[in-house]
């Protein structure tokens, strides 16, 4: 009798452990690109190859007990997470408004939407507990190329729509929040050439924002160009040069309307005037000098040597406007929860998520306050 090889063996051992009847290929899949694994990657882990992986992840073919247990412990997650649960909806690249899809990785975009669904599936468990916002009527498609004004117009008619009244925008990130946008805050892990990015493939717009932009000013900008797309982008596809230049102007107008902001620009380069608008309007100085560009009130060579001076200073901006804005409603939600008797292992148990994943999403959607130590003397 010829003896059995290695692979024989293992297969044969796999097979004696049993089928696993309600395995979810979708879930391998989303774990898998969570972890920014290649198929390959993924099958040196295991005793399976690439192929079989597709397969399940596919539903073409079912994984044995043994296989999910090795799957399981190379991703990180329970058993449970890849039996059939609460669906977990997907979010193509096609619904998502990454900056610039050149720019990004196609394995870090994937990363991200990831993040991305498994987070619309634990708002969606939330929400069977807890009633948030109603998300208003946000859509107002513009054209390929809108006249002059119309974009302006159009976050005018925005802030209107959204209670927002003359002057600044006291909380980007908030305001949002208050008409049922959830905001979360991307991973560190995710790669930074993400950047902030949106969808509306869920039951309810989401919005990521970038973890490296510690600073005020631009987590601002990036929440407001977010909401541009929301409004002028649904049936858009995604990541041109025109749709993105589109959002940036909505996004300046949406911060500071022209006519308000005019006033408060210099007509020359004058770094405590625009120190002040800085402050008062909490856009960045590069925004302004844009804007002061722009509008016609400074020429060629100001709006040059100002930006010249801008880049000798480096990043940080000088005139710092204090730490980025936070999202608080997902957090919010569900220490109402807990309150009610509700815990993050009853929503684990509900959905077959991992607490964790659960608890990191819900840290993503909470407000960051800084954390006091004190050290005791020990003399």
């Amino acid at each position: 009798m010829t003896p059995e090889s290695d692979p024989t063996r293992r297969a044969r051992r796999r097979r004696a452990s049993g089928t696993v009847v309600d395995f979810d290929g979708r879930r391998l899949a989303l774990a898998r690109r969570r972890h920014r694994l290649q198929r390959t990657a993924l099958a040196d882990l295991t005793s399976v190859s690439a192929a079989a992986i597709t397969q399940f992840e596919r539903g073409t073919a079912r994984p044995t007990n043994a296989v999910v247990a090795e799957l399981a412990l190379a991703l990180g997650m329970p058993l449970d997470f890849f039996r059939q649960g609460r669906p977990i909806e997907p979010v193509p690249a096609s619904a998502a408004h990454f900056r610039s899809l050149r720019a990004t990785p196609a394995i870090a975009r994937e990363q991200a939407l990831a993040f991305a669904e498994i987070s619309l599936a634990v708002v969606d468990l939330v929400e069977q507990y807890v009633d948030l916002p109603d998300v208003p009527v946000l859509a107002e498609p513009v054209e390929t190329e809108p006249e002059p004004g119309s974009i302006a117009r159009l976050a005018a008619a925005t802030r209107a729509r959204l209670g927002v009244g003359a002057g600044p925008v006291p909380h980007m990130v908030r305001l949002l929040e208050a008409h049922g946008v959830v905001v979360l805050r991307l991973p560190p892990e995710i790669d930074h050439r993400v950047d902030a990015f949106s969808t509306e493939a869920g039951h309810r717009p989401l919005v990521l924002l970038s973890p490296a932009k510690d600073d005020r000013a631009r987590s601002r900008f990036d929440a407001a160009h977010e909401l541009a797309h929301l409004v002028m982008h649904q049936d858009v596809d995604p990541g041109s040069k025109i749709v993105e230049r589109q959002a940036d102007t909505f996004a300046s107008e949406f911060l500071a309307p022209t006519d308000e902001l005019e006033p408060d620009l210099p007509r020359k380069v004058d770094w405590d005037a625009l120190a002040r608008a800085k402050s008062t309007w909490g856009i960045s100085l590069a925004a302004l000098v844009y804007r002061a560009r722009h509008l016609g009130l400074w020429g060629e060579h100001a709006y040059r040597r100002a930006n010249q001076h801008l880049a000798e200073l480096g990043y940080p901006e000088p005139g710092p406007l204090g730490p980025p804005e936070s999202p608080y409603l997902l957090g919010a939600a569900v220490e109402l929860l807990a309150g009610a008797g509700t815990t993050i292992g009853d929503l684990a148990t509900a959905s077959r998520l991992p607490a964790q994943q659960i608890e990191e999403i819900v840290a993503a959607g909470s407000e960051t306050r800084p954390r006091l130590s004190l050290t005791i003397d020990p003399r």
